[in-house]
């Protein structure tokens, strides 16, 4: 197992060391047909609530969403996002002491959450649905996270898969790269995702997830998501039938273990309660030096 680099993320709060540890990204989606939960938090009170609890379950960062982009779905304006994103980020202002990410693909959307609150921009289409968003964290000097999408939302599970799936990643991954070298964005606040269940077929998400160390390779720290995603509740199918995502938390252990153990320095969890206790363990196992003596 090789050693996981170390980076450093410089926020407006601070510095954000990546690397000697697993960071929990929590997530929190604000919209009516989020895949794993709903619509639950999609009242401004329940998400902020929400909010607090998942940084008191150890949460070290909190990604933050307006639009869904599960298979199939549609797409969300920027004034829609704006209206749901808005009051939770008004509501956390100067209250929650973790960091917040903005999970959208629009710029207009990125620049307005920065100036209200959040701190790095969290990109599913890795800058090809608006190459602006990268101007926006270059300007803002905030850390961005690309990650790879092929094909759009709405038919990304639909339209023909990849034939070699790390070739595909990791040359969608370096357009994404450039995109943001053009505009500006500082190499040393870059992120990058694979984007498990984002236009793969569910066994490319386990390829992908093996085969994460050729990812490392690039020179970038590694976020990875695979909570509760439909390979998941394939594999664990009962009677022919995908279990449903609140029922996939021990899969998405096993998944949150594996990325670590392959590089990954973020893990974005939806259980994030019960994903810190996996985490600690992993990294116990990842990191001598994370062991405690007794």
């Amino acid at each position: 197992m090789n050693p996981r680099k170390k980076f450093r993320l410089e926020l407006r709060s601070g510095t954000l060391v990546l690397g000697e540890r697993t960071l929990i990204m929590g997530v929190l989606n604000v919209t009516p047909d989020s895949f794993s939960d709903g619509g639950r938090y999609e009242r401004p009170e329940a998400a902020i609530q929400h909010a607090f609890a998942l940084e008191t379950a150890g949460a070290d960062l909190l990604d933050l969403g307006g639009e869904s982009t599960r298979p199939g779905s549609l797409g969300t304006t920027a004034s829609e996002e704006l209206d749901r994103i808005l009051p939770v980020l008004d509501g956390l202002r100067g209250r929650l002491k973790i960091p917040i990410s903005v999970d959208t693909r629009q710029s207009t959307v990125a620049e307005r959450a920065m100036r209200e609150g959040a701190q790095i921009i969290n990109d599913v289409s890795g800058l090809r649905s608006n190459a602006g968003i990268a101007e926006v964290a270059a300007r803002c000097g905030a850390p961005i996270v690309l990650m790879h999408m092929r094909g759009e939302p709405r038919t990304m599970q639909r339209a023909p898969f990849a034939r070699d799936v790390m070739k595909d990643v990791t040359r969608g991954l370096q357009e994404s790269l450039a995109k943001a070298h053009k505009a500006g964005v500082a190499k040393s606040q870059i992120i990058l995702d694979p984007g498990i269940g984002f236009g793969k077929s569910y066994a490319q998400n386990y390829e992908l997830i093996e085969k994460l160390p050729q990812l490392a390779a690039l020179g970038f720290p590694l976020l990875v998501g695979s909570s509760r995603k439909g390979f998941l509740g394939a594999t664990l199918a009962r009677g022919g039938k995908h279990i449903p995502p609140e029922e996939r938390i021990w899969g998405t252990a096993a998944s949150v273990t594996a990325s670590i153990l392959g590089g990954a320095h973020l893990v974005r969890v939806h259980d994030v309660a019960e994903m810190a206790q996996v985490v600690r363990v992993a990294d116990c196992i990842a990191n001598p030096q994370l062991r405690q003596v007794r």
